[in-house]
């Protein structure tokens, strides 16, 4: 009876609309100015989910939780507040309307003209103008800077062209929607432009968002395009506050023909060498062919500088065995572990990183802490990547590591020559990485490679490091012949069982189905000794398998890339088939 009447005074006096809610979810009172919400009459008895769209259940755990909802309703938009009336089970509920039309209104017109700034970025300039010829280079910068403007004059954007390749642009947030739901197309247009190279004209955009102050936002931007060039340019990173988000990257990434960058980063290796009081080198855990080579090409710098040199490697996997015992028979080379790296680094200790830049990946991630790290990878850049390097040479484009390393050692080192070993290795990291030269190969990859031969390096005894052992081969060969081909050129497969060297041999499967004609992309998935799922993903450049990878943790290349993943492969496949339908 108390409750009853709480009630009756609630619905007669309330400056709001207000209705009251039975145990059973249905409209039990209603207030006279409840018509300001509902056009319609007679809505006592009504179902509270028929009647507002909301789940009675979920207005009892906002009551609890002392939470507003939101509807809109006749025009109006209406912050729901509510309060039980009575206790227990048998507890009414009191739900008043309040109209925040106008402050919604005001909240959505102060977002949609929020500024972003973009930092648009034309992807190897200098190497498009120099085929363009005399008459042409005017021309074909001129034709880049009108698509450029024309699409920010779509946008009503403010940009300011200040290097011939490089444009910063500011415009309003309802103008980025509308690029996020259509993807960039301006990445698609400019590529349609003709040039006299056998490349065409790509664009790498940075969008900062969402910054406190505008020096925060336009820092945004510069970061978000230090991101996009990171990971081979044809792309555009947006940045906020919360996340990073990625489109386009649908061009393979141009091998830039000038080695000026090679000589700079060797000179400046060598003067950090020279300044340290030893050097540490290390790669990602489980260091496959590119990071081994690359790991002793740096070693062998800093021995022809009488520099104390260690390699750290805390474990290896079956593929690394044969070659790892060849360069410890030399006694030649330091291999150490973490432990031993950590008890003899100093303030003075160099730490060069190779094949990758994220921290969570490499064998010592405590070294990270030191003043000096070097970091020296083809990798795309990732979110995640190692702050504060000294040094950092990151170029896409290369094939492998031991590449970049390769270029580094010819103008480094005066003697310019390697032992048998050394040029074994790097030969080996480059043969590893493109397949056996089939993928990601340029004109500097085939010179590093002759180099390297004309070093020593024997292709024979090379081959010979590639050699699996039975057991693997067996494993190969069921995991092909189970492969299941979908529509869209897309081929995937599971091999069976825990293996040691689960990510050996579901590359090689990859790579292998990627044979088969009319395959555009494969996936393989397996489990390693620790039961965790690996996944190996190639393409033939028509696909992004870089970008599907991230999507599960993972990344690399856009036609070379893979993942860790906790669930299972079976359930692994079943997600990446919903995946890849995004990007076909």
């Amino acid at each position: 009876m108390y409750v009853s009447r709480i009630e009756k005074l609630l619905c007669a006096y309330a400056p709001v609309p207000l209705c009251i809610l039975n145990p059973q979810g249905k409209v039990s009172r209603v207030s006279p100015k409840i018509d300001e919400v509902f056009i319609y009459d007679g809505i006592r008895g009504s179902d509270v989910f028929a009647l507002m769209g909301i789940k009675y259940q979920d207005i009892v755990e906002a009551t609890k939780d002392q939470r507003s909802l939101m509807i809109s309703r006749n025009d109006k938009t209406f912050r729901l507040l509510t309060s039980f009336i009575g206790d227990g089970e048998l507890a009414s509920i009191a739900v008043y309307f309040f109209d925040v039309t106008n402050y919604e209104k005001l909240k959505t017109l102060h977002n949609q003209e929020r500024s972003c700034m973009a930092m648009v970025n034309v992807d190897n300039f200098d190497e498009l103008i120099s085929t363009a010829g005399e008459e042409g280079q005017m021309l074909l910068s001129t034709e880049i800077d009108k698509v450029i403007r024309g699409w920010a004059a779509k946008m009503h954007a403010s940009i300011t062209r200040f290097k011939e390749h490089l444009y910063f642009m500011v415009f309003e947030y309802q103008y980025y929607e509308k690029l996020a739901e259509t993807r960039f197309p301006i990445l698609d247009e400019i590529r349609e432009l003709e040039t006299e190279s056998d490349f065409p004209v790509t664009l790498s955009i940075g969008i900062g968002i969402g910054g406190k102050t505008p020096v925060e936002t336009e820092q945004y931007a510069a970061d978000a395009l230090d991101i996009a060039l990171g990971r081979g340019g044809d792309q555009a990173v947006v940045k906020n506050i919360r996340q990073i988000e990625y489109y386009g990257g649908k061009m393979q990434t141009v091998e830039k023909r000038n080695k000026g960058k090679s000589r700079v980063i060797a000179h400046a290796l060598r003067q950090l060498i020279d300044q340290s009081s030893r050097v540490l080198i290390m790669g990602h855990r489980n260091p496959d062919m590119d990071c081994f080579g690359a790991a002793l090409g740096i070693f062998r710098i800093a021995a022809s500088l009488k520099k104390e040199a260690h390699v750290i490697i805390n474990g290896y996997n079956e593929a690394l065995t044969s070659i790892y015992q060849a360069a410890k028979e030399t006694e030649e080379y330091s291999f150490i572990n973490s432990e031993k790296a950590i008890s003899i680094s100093d303030e003075n200790t160099l730490v060069i990183v190779l094949d990758t830049h994220r921290p969570s990946l490499v064998e010592c991630p405590e070294l990270l802490d030191s003043e000096k790290v070097v970091v020296i990878d083809h990798h795309r850049k990732a979110e995640e990547a190692i702050p504060h390097m000294i040094l950092s040479y990151m170029e896409p484009y290369a094939s492998s590591t031991s590449e970049l390393v390769t270029e580094i050692i010819q103008y480094s080192w005066e003697k310019k020559t390697l032992s048998k070993m050394d040029a074994e290795a790097l030969l080996a990291g480059i043969t590893v990485d493109t397949n056996r030269f089939a993928v990601k190969t340029g004109v500097r990859t085939f010179e590093a490679a002759s180099w390297l031969r004309r070093c020593g390096a024997d292709t024979a005894a090379v081959k010979r490091y590639f050699q699996a052992d039975l057991d693997s081969f067996k494993i190969r060969a069921k995991c092909i012949a189970n492969a299941q081909f979908l529509e869209g050129g897309v081929a995937m497969s599971i091999c069976q069982g825990k293996n040691p060297n689960a990510q050996i041999v579901n590359s090689q499967v990859a790579d292998e189905l990627l044979t088969v004609q009319g395959i555009k992309a494969t996936f393989v998935a397996g489990q390693n000794e620790h039961g965790q799922t690996v996944v190996s993903a190639r393409s033939l450049g028509e696909v992004n398998v870089q970008v599907i990878m991230e999507k599960l943790g993972g990344g690399g290349h856009l036609n070379t890339a893979g993942a860790q993943v906790k669930t299972s492969p079976e359930e692994t496949l079943e997600n990446l088939k919903e995946i890849v339908k995004e990007f076909l």
